[in-house]
């Protein structure tokens, strides 16, 4: 029936859409474990989400770690942020847990929303059961729920169980592979009651309907069945346990976590069924003692704690740690963690997670090897693509060097979190999974890093251009005593194709302009170009110098650069300067039946739709390619998952410059022009 007993901890993931009730699964568990005296409330005395941010918000903003024991086993329950804000977390967490437990609403409406879970977890290879959370709460049958989410599954729904139903009010469950039923009770085990009458009917074809499931994997089970032969309570198990673990079914159990429904009994089956922490290792192809890095933060004597699960062998505090660069570190002390609170301990043992502190050169993703061997994950993990973006700026400019240090440090806690200069604003910008990510980063600063930052959307970088050509002289000519200074040029301005950007040269003849002095004309042209009549810098615009003069005593370079930048400006004036903005390329991930909605949406934005097709590997799913002005995509996230339960995603790089039509580019001077 599995491997109770085996010594290794097993490591289970919670994830699931938000709202699911992972927290409290996890509260749950903890108190059916008897890891903790009571359970506690979700944003107020729970132990995960514990976080001032988590609490404000009533979600979970990052990852919540766990330990407990039950029935003489070791668990490690790792809860996943089920919000796409803050996503991103769980891509580094899924590679190294046994099994992942998808925490779903029994609303059939919500029951899409795990489609991207169930693909991750399928695309890694990691064994899932699903707990449908609040069936007490659910009206009427599940078939509904259960046809739903089987559209979001490659691999086959396995109902374990079947709820019992009295008044249409869920009252209790029959387990399917036991043979037994049990009545709920509010904070405690389960009670077994008798399996007879309509109860053992229903029972019964159920049961028979999980065995044909498991036949169309197993001959013997199917000849056993067109002969009416009764499988063993533990053929049954045994094919339950192999199927599962090859990803070719996903099981499913019911309860309430809130009430403890059906807790105890999804602890049962994960005592039994659980793969070892060998068979992740071996999905990771690590082949001896290391340990697995997912996550990191400071914690100030600590330092930099690294979050770990052992994926063989043991590990000692004081141990060396070599990474698969080669590098050498030293385990600066062993944490055991629960919630936010840790303790010390001396040895963590194959399968445990633990805090690793002072490893200040540990980033998620990372293996530690303990034999001085380098080794590296199998799995490549992909950075989720960040969708919104804001500047980000010290209120106090004395500030500015704390700033850019604690933003370099949360952005290495937080793997969906960056942090960049944008080279043409010259704006700090921090860029996450939406607008509540940013705020969460904000607010960490303030609270960890005594910080307070200023933020607002990032600028556009709008440049020029110019529609026609015009042949302008430049004169600089002035006299103060002594030497003087004089420059003087003739430039041909002409217009370039588009993302051609900026070309000089010169056709001087007779030495009216002196060599050396050239490329101070070009220096001068160059600050013109900086900010053009509109008031931003210039592209897709060609230079020639033609002709000139100069003084023998009065003539230099500063004078030149003068004359050239003297040209340029009145030039460009008269060249029909037109406004130009940046046009992003999107591809934007959602579902089939949002495809309409959202091209509707990006048409309003000014977008333009390139076309849409079938997204590879994610069945009912569209990939739709557009451009959009980069002005036009601050908030379309937002609008977005409005648009997709939250379910809809985009990448976006820049393409190409476009002229912006008259009415608006004259709005746009009008609020965007820099000050002088």
């Amino acid at each position: 029936m599995g491997r109770p007993g085996s010594g290794s901890t097993r490591a289970i993931a919670l994830v699931g859409a938000p709202g699911a009730g992972k927290t409290t699964l996890l509260e749950a568990m903890l108190f059916a474990s008897g890891a903790i005296p009571r359970q506690g409330e979700v944003g107020a005395t729970s132990v995960g989400d514990a976080s001032p941010e988590a609490r404000q918000r009533g979600q979970s903003t990052e990852l919540n770690i766990a330990g407990f024991e039950f029935m003489g086993d070791r668990y490690a329950v790792i809860d996943c942020p089920g919000s796409p804000e803050f996503a991103g977390a769980e891509d580094y967490v899924l590679p190294a847990v046994d099994l992942a437990v998808v925490v779903a609403d029994p609303n059939p409406v919500r029951a899409g929303l795990l489609q991207p879970i169930l693909k991750a977890l399928e695309d890694r290879g990691v064994p899932h059961a699903v707990f449908v959370n609040r069936i007490d709460q659910a009206r009427g049958g599940l078939d509904e729920f259960m046809a739903t989410l089987a559209q979001a599954s490659t691999a086959p729904l396995v109902a374990r169980q079947i709820p019992l139903v009295e008044q249409d009010k869920v009252t209790g469950f029959v387990d399917l592979a036991l043979e037994r039923a049990f009545a709920y009770r509010p904070g405690q085990a389960s009670q077994q009651i008798d399996l007879v009458g309509d109860l053992a009917a229903q029972e019964a074809d159920a049961r028979f309907h999980m065995l044909e499931q498991l036949a169309d994997f197993d001959d013997d089970l199917m000849e056993q069945l067109l002969s009416d032969f009764n499988p063993s309570r533990d053929a049954v198990f045994a094919d339950l346990v192999t199927d599962f673990h090859g990803g070719l079914i996903v099981p499913v159990f019911f309860g309430s976590a809130l009430n403890g429904f059906g807790v105890r009994r999804l602890l049962k089956a994960l005592r039994h069924e659980t793969p070892d922490v060998l068979v992740a290792a071996g999905r990771m192809e690590f082949d001896g003692p290391c340990s697995y890095v997912f996550k990191t933060s400071f914690a100030g004597q600590a330092g930099k704690v690294a979050y770990a699960r052992v994926m063989g062998g043991e590990l000692t505090d004081g141990d060396e740690l070599t990474a698969e660069t080669g590098e050498k570190s030293r385990a600066g002390g062993l944490l055991a963690v629960s919630g936010l609170s840790t303790r010390k301990i001396d040895k963590a043992h194959p399968g445990d997670v633990v805090g690793i502190a002072k490893l200040e050169t540990a980033s998620a993703g990372q293996v530690l090897s303990m034999d001085g061997k380098p080794r590296r994950c199998a799995i490549p993990v992909v950075r989720v693509p960040t969708l919104y973006a804001m500047s980000i700026a010290a209120k106090d400019r004395k500030d500015d060097v704390r700033l850019s240090a604690a933003l370099a440090k949360l952005a290495e806690e937080d793997q969906a979190l960056e942090v960049t200069l944008d080279p043409e604003t010259q704006e700090t910008l921090i860029s996450g999974r939406g607008e509540a990510h940013l705020q969460v980063t904000v607010e960490r600063l303030r609270r960890r890093f005594g910080l307070e930052a200023t933020t607002q959307a990032p600028k556009v970088s709008y440049k020029e251009s110019v529609r026609k050509p015009v042949t302008q002289r430049g004169r600089h000519k002035k006299q103060t005593g002594g030497h003087g200074q004089f420059g003087d040029v003739v430039l041909e301005i002409r217009p370039r194709a588009r993302g051609e950007g900026f070309a000089f040269s010169q056709k001087i003849t007779g030495g009216v302009v002196p060599r050396q002095w050239i490329p101070s004309v070009e220096q001068g042209v160059r600050d013109a170009l900086e900010r053009g009549p509109l008031g931003f810098p210039v592209t897709d615009v060609e230079v020639v110098l033609t002709d000139g003069s100069y003084h023998s005593v009065d003539s230099s370079e500063m004078s030149f650069r003068a004359a050239g930048r003297l040209a340029m400006s009145d030039g460009l004036r008269a060249c029909a300067p037109y406004l130009l903005e940046p046009i992003e390329k999107l591809t934007i991930h959602a579902p089939q039946a949002s495809t309409s909605k959202i091209t509707q949406a990006v048409s309003a934005r000014r977008g333009q739709i390139l076309g849409f097709q079938p997204r590879e590997g994610w069945s009912g799913w569209d990939d739709i390619e557009v451009c959009l002005p980069r002005s036009e995509r601050q908030h379309l996230i937002a609008e977005l998952r409005g648009l997709t339960q939250g379910l809809g995603d985009f990448t976006a790089q820049f393409d190409h410059m476009a002229e912006i039509p008259g009415r608006l580019a004259e709005e746009i001077v009008k609020r965007e022009r820099p000050a002088a």
